[in-house]
């Protein structure tokens, strides 16, 4: 279907990818794992076309059509939504442009009349007459309304424009589709909607994701880019991740016999694919996951953060109590008598439809924000940590590298007690003298997991921390949370963080909240629940 001769990419000394040979084979779905900075999105780039390698070549079968998500949210501002669907279809919307042409001509002629001819030919063949009611069905199923099918795209919100390019590349059926995350901006119940659709899909997907739940959902393989070379593993996420965790270990073991790692591995083989089997992936696409072998299975060099959460005190009695708490902003009411008590154990999660809610939320419990009406306790034992969804405020100071940026936040003053939080978290030697102003978005976000375990905080707060995260650091951080032994309290969309960490769940509604002693995955398919939050929004 799809194939790479030799792709190479430099930029200056830096290599990204050196001799890349891969074949994407028809009916896969592809998921493309690596590090921040490995090159995934470049990757896609050059696959579509988009970019173009230093040298090598991308080669797609003749007469297949690929289909790529556009990353630009304005670029069909004018156009009316439903046309911005059709248009995903090059070929098929430049018939339907032509044909409204010619036929709109005064002076229209007998070879007007021909070359008319030949294209409802070809618009027929193409089942042209259906494109408009499957766009709208695929609009439908995304979540946008019949009314917005007719309007421009720029009179849309953010949400629905994501919404609305991610129809444009699934629209007709194309042989080959590549997505850059496309679950970014997408609520569950559209994810949930594009896993079954990427499950029925017949051709080939390529996708590049930092949704772990996304990618063990609907991959076949995965493809892993680390240090300039690119492999491919049959398999979803979770059995790339636990395999290479189970290789590394037995790399490790150097007196461990030869027979017994095999044997070891063998089992673990046996165990995943009779899981696989029985799941969604393998009864929706119709087939089994190819046969893994055990060459399969090698350790990866990727680098995993060291995020350890550790208390400074065993929290009391009590703890947080939350009474009829309130907010608004302008004129959304966002929170509504919010009340709730946190007992020893708890891992609340914290959800809901306004994402300004949630962080509202946060900013009251943290101090930051004034709540309109009700009132916030604290237990005397408890210690809270925080980290924001917005942390601009904590960089935005005078620029200083990041051993003097943390020693700010630590009573420990020693820089080699700093530089060993920096360590744990991939900072090292001269990376520690990088300076503040110049980080990435992930950067930040591990440089705040730093000063959090500096707190040793009892009581953690998490406000949409995997944002901007690699899949290494949210599995690092995904682990840390569940072995916390104190409480937290976290807002998350990423299904696999949420599901593994939370056993309460907290809904938040313009019109009151929802309060269960339950797993995300119970919370979220209960048909009870999904009766009550039709009253609190």
């Amino acid at each position: 279907m799809l194939s790479t001769n030799n792709i190479s990419l430099q930029y200056g000394k830096r290599v990204l990818f050196d001799e890349v040979n891969v074949q994407f084979v028809q009916g896969n779905c592809y998921g493309i794992i690596g590090a921040n900075g490995a090159g995934k999105s470049t990757f896609l780039k050059i696959l579509s076309g988009a970019q173009d390698a230093n040298k090598g070549s991308v080669s797609l079968e003749p007469g297949k059509r690929m289909a790529v998500l556009k990353q630009n949210h304005f670029e069909f501002d004018e156009v009316p939504v439903i046309h911005t669907v059709l248009m995903g279809y090059d070929r098929l919307w430049s018939i339907m442009v032509e044909k409204d042409a010619i036929y709109a001509k005064e002076d229209f002629t007998e070879e007007d009349g021909m070359h008319a001819s030949h294209l409802e030919a070809e618009f027929a063949e193409m089942d042209g007459w259906n494109a408009e009611p499957d766009a709208a069905n695929l609009l439908s199923g995304l979540g946008i309304e019949p009314s917005l099918h007719y309007k421009l795209l720029k009179e849309l919100d953010s949400s629905q424009k994501v919404k609305v390019l991610l129809a444009q590349a699934l629209f007709g059926n194309p042989d080959l589709l590549i997505l850059d995350e496309p679950t970014n901006g997408l609520d569950i119940h559209t994810v949930s909607w594009l896993e079954d659709f990427l499950l029925e899909f017949k051709n080939t997907v390529i996708i590049v994701s930092h949704d772990r739940h996304f990618l063990d959902a609907v991959c076949t393989h995965i493809v892993d880019i680390d240090f300039g070379k690119i492999n491919v593993f049959s398999g979803n996420y979770t059995f790339w991740y636990e395999s290479s965790q189970l290789a590394l270990r037995h790399k490790q073991q150097a007196n461990k016999k030869a027979e017994e790692k095999i044997k070891e591995l063998q089992a673990f083989i046996d165990r995943f694919s009779a899981n696989a089997s029985k799941s969604k992936q393998a009864t929706a696409r119709k087939k089994m996951l190819d046969k893994i072998n055990i060459e399969d299975i090698r350790p990866s060099s990727r680098r995993y953060p060291g995020i350890i959460y550790k208390m400074n005190r065993e929290a009391g009695k009590e703890i947080l109590s939350v009474k009829n708490l309130c907010y608004t902003d302008g004129d959304s009411v966002l929170i509504k008598d919010l009340s709730f008590d946190v007992h020893h154990g708890d891992k609340i999660t914290v959800i809901s439809r306004s994402s300004l809610a949630t962080t509202a939320f946060y900013k009251i419990l943290a101090g930051e924000l004034k709540q309109d009406s009700g009132t916030i306790e604290w237990g005397q034992t408890i210690t809270s940590s925080y980290l924001p969804f917005d942390n601009e405020s904590y960089f935005s100071h005078e620029p200083m590298n990041l051993i003097d940026w943390l020693r700010q936040f630590s009573e420990e003053k020693d820089e080699s007690y700093i530089r060993g939080f920096l360590g744990k978290m991939l900072f090292s030697g001269e990376e520690t003298l990088k300076m503040s102003n110049v980080l990435s978005g992930g950067e930040k976000v591990r440089c705040m997991l730093s000063r959090m375990m500096l707190k040793e905080a009892n009581f953690l707060m998490f406000d949409e921390p995997t944002n901007h995260l690699d899949l290494e650091t949210i599995t690092t951080l995904n682990n840390a949370l569940t072995n916390f032994p104190g409480n937290i309290i976290f807002t998350s969309r990423d299904h696999t963080f949420t599901e593994t960490v939370a056993n309460r769940v907290i809904e938040i509604g313009p019109k009151g909240f929802i309060d269960k002693l339950k797993s995300y995955d119970e919370y979220i398919t209960d048909a009870e629940i999904e009766a009550l939050t039709q009253k609190i929004y």
